[in-house]
């Protein structure tokens, strides 16, 4: 069976996000009150986070994982990383651990003991920025997703396979990404095929559709792309999605969210980072 492969320091996997930045990102969401990008950014840093502890051991942290952020947006499409991991494509979870681009001190709340919250201070390490403007250079995005995944697989032709988690809140403005969205589906170590999530959101999350399967209708030819170029999810990915979630998916269940709010996005991320339940 494929998604089968053990994740170890000798066998590795790798999780690219790559992220929309263009201006629209600028838009709050209305459920938290914050741009989309700036909401994004903190989910992103923060399930960097959880990956080093997952990944941490007596010893230190161990690279079971290399991860990725690729940006795109007015700048192009280019490594999203800051500080001193800037301008790398693939990143080994130790390497990540040792160089968040800064400390932030973040309020939580947190149990009393006796029913109610009380405010706490943490330390939030960050690692990747938010960023608005410009257009949406999908295609060009995928295109370099394409490249750093087949160079990965070319490297670790035995690993649990790559998952790419794209995530986007409008439409390409460089032509039809479909091409290499297949292209990018169609990469395998020989565990099976990469798994891209094509996850859209919307600052007011209307008629919200998440994990279609291919009976579903859509609103326009665009959601249709995003749906066909996503990965079907894996059995183990939809037992994380009922387990844990309380959702119950068809076997031919997509990887993909169509105007998905904060809360919907940080469900999928959650789902398609259970690779980590992989780990020796």
């Amino acid at each position: 069976m494929a998604y089968t492969a053990e994740i170890s320091r000798t066998n590795p996997s790798c999780f690219l996000f790559v992220i929309d930045q263009s201006g629209s990102m600028s838009d709050n969401y209305v459920s938290v009150g914050k741009p989309k990008s700036e909401a994004l950014a903190d989910v992103i840093n923060r399930m960097l986070q959880q990956l080093v502890i997952k990944c941490a051991k007596s010893e230190g942290v161990r690279d079971y994982y290399h991860v990725g952020v690729l940006g795109y947006g007015a700048n192009g499409v280019k490594p999203a990383f800051g500080g001193a991991l800037s301008n790398k494509k693939l990143v080994p979870i130790s390497e990540i651990a040792d160089n968040p681009a800064r400390i932030e001190e973040r309020t939580k709340k947190v149990s009393d003991g006796a029913g109610g919250l009380v405010d706490t201070s943490i330390k939030f390490p960050i690692w990747f920025d938010p960023t608005a403007s410009g257009g949406t250079p999908m295609t060009e995005a995928f295109k370099q997703a394409n490249s750093i995944i087949e160079d990965w697989l070319s490297s670790n032709p035995h690993c649990f396979p790559p998952v790419v988690i794209h995530i986007t809140d409008g439409e390409s403005t460089d032509g039809d990404p479909t091409q290499e969205m297949n292209r990018l589906t169609r990469q395998s170590s020989n565990d099976g095929n990469v798994i891209l999530f094509n996850l859209h959101t919307n600052a007011r999350s209307t008629n919200a559709i998440s994990f279609p399967g291919p009976e579903t209708t859509l609103p326009d030819q665009y959601a249709e792309k995003l749906f066909n170029g996503a990965s079907s999810l894996p059995s183990f990915m939809r037992n994380v999605a009922a387990h844990e979630f309380g959702l119950s998916l068809s076997d031919g269940a997509k990887a993909f969210v169509l105007n998905g709010d904060i809360d919907l996005i940080i469900t999928a991320i959650e789902i398609g980072t259970r690779p980590s339940l992989q780990l020796r």
